[in-house]
């Protein structure tokens, strides 16, 4: 999956306007709340557990326009508990946003 940033990257500008340190705080802040739910996603043993984790994951993409983590949270909504295939995918994602300059 290759990484999209046209939507995500518009959401971060418009936020921090001319202001890079706020940009790259914003990104940070995005790429820590992401990487917590992941990590919950995988820790997830139940039913409860994984929806809960996958809607919040799904609620932050959309607060800030990031189609690609929507539909793959979505997919993790509708999926059984510790999916490996949707972890390995959101992974993909995160590892792809924070690679783009280094940190995230």
């Amino acid at each position: 999956m290759a990484f999209e940033s046209g939507n995500l990257d518009a959401t971060f500008a418009a936020a921090a306007g001319e202001d890079p340190a706020l940009m790259a705080e914003l990104r940070v802040a995005f790429g820590e709340s992401v990487a917590r739910q992941i990590d919950l996603l995988k820790r997830s043993r139940c039913d409860a557990n994984w929806e809960m984790a996958a809607q919040r994951l799904k609620g932050l993409a959309a607060s800030f326009h990031a189609d690609a983590l929507i539909k793959l949270s979505q997919e993790a909504v509708e999926a059984a508990p510790g999916e490996p295939t949707v972890i390995r995918r959101i992974e993909t994602f995160y590892r792809e946003f924070i690679g783009q300059d280094g940190r995230a």
